[in-house]
């Protein structure tokens, strides 16, 4: 089924106690679209890069089957650049650096082609801007979308005008806390889920992710990956893939739900192992099944005799 991306393209400069690179490939819709690729080969991508983004970047979106028809490019200046260290506690980072530069005007205009979408991926963008994609989208089946704290710090009426009008919701804990203004995540998530979205996933980085919907929870494990060097990208990885799964089976059920959070947390444990998308670039189709069955070991429990 066709999923829609829209969401920034970026270059990041990225520092970890385990290594540094000064620019390399980023970006919401970048990582959603390389993720949710290995799994259904319709993704349509919205964003804008500027004068300086590469052909070698736009080529491997390229050969992973990303339609790149509403990538945008304005000369009149660079691509969105961000800058980050992080601390050995790879939860917490600082950001160093932010250019917005051509993304500071962006303006997502959906192709015709695009505009019959049944699913939709709504990066981390202004939530107006969110809102005006899907004014443009004629019927679409599923709608998710992602949001942060400066949005709901910022624009809090946009953003639940928006909430109004998607069906999954995935955010963090303490981006589900702030939004709910409920420190009980329980409680948030019930909250949160009264603003519009029928189904919530909370991720909490190592510690996995919560699945809401209604009236279930599922609580998935986070696999427990030895070299992290970037978690850089794991958030929209995790979108991506979870996206790319229910697109690919067309299938909204609660059990595949489940399956989807699992195949979500697959995509970002690759993601974490190398910096910026390069994990994400020549992964197999057995990688991603292998490490999926080894997710559903993590979660299993024996029955008492």
């Amino acid at each position: 089924m066709s999923l829609l991306v829209v969401g920034s393209v970026a270059y990041d400069g990225i520092e970890t106690p385990f290594g540094k690179v000064d620019k390399i490939l980023g970006g919401s819709a970048t990582y959603i679209s390389l993720t949710s690729s290995y799994f259904t080969g319709n993704v349509n991508l919205v964003g804008v890069v500027g004068k300086d983004f590469a052909e070698d970047d736009i080529s491997l979106l390229e050969s992973k089957n990303v339609n790149l028809k509403g990538l945008q490019r304005d000369y009149s200046g660079n691509t969105f650049f961000w800058r980050g260290k992080y601390h050995y506690d790879l939860n917490n980072r600082d950001t160093l650096d932010t250019q917005l530069n051509v993304f500071e005007h962006f303006d997502p205009l959906i192709p015709e082609e695009y505009k019959n979408a049944k699913y939709v991926a709504l990066g981390n963008i202004e939530p107006s801007l969110q809102n005006k994609v899907l004014d443009q989208i004629e019927d679409p089946d599923y709608v998710v979308m992602d949001t942060m704290n400066f949005w709901i710090d910022g624009t809090p009426d946009a953003l639940k005008r928006t909430l109004k009008l998607v069906d999954l919701l995935v955010i963090n804990d303490s981006e589900a806390r702030e939004l709910a203004d409920e420190p009980n995540l329980f409680r948030a998530a019930e909250k949160v889920m009264k603003m519009g979205p029928e189904t919530l996933i909370i991720k909490k980085g190592e510690h996995g992710a919560l699945l809401f919907t209604r009236g279930e929870i599922f609580s998935a494990p986070a696999y427990p990956v030895i070299d992290i060097f970037d978690p850089t990208g794991a958030g929209d990885s995790f979108m991506g893939g979870m996206l790319g799964w229910i697109a690919y089976t067309n299938d909204r059920s609660s059990q595949n739900l489940r399956r989807a959070v699992i195949f979500g947390s697959v995509m970002a444990s690759f993601c974490v192992e190398e910096f910026g998308p390069e994990r994400l670039k020549n992964l197999t189709e057995k990688e991603i099944y292998d490490r999926y069955r080894e997710f559903r070991e993590l979660s299993q429990i024996p029955e008492i005799s």
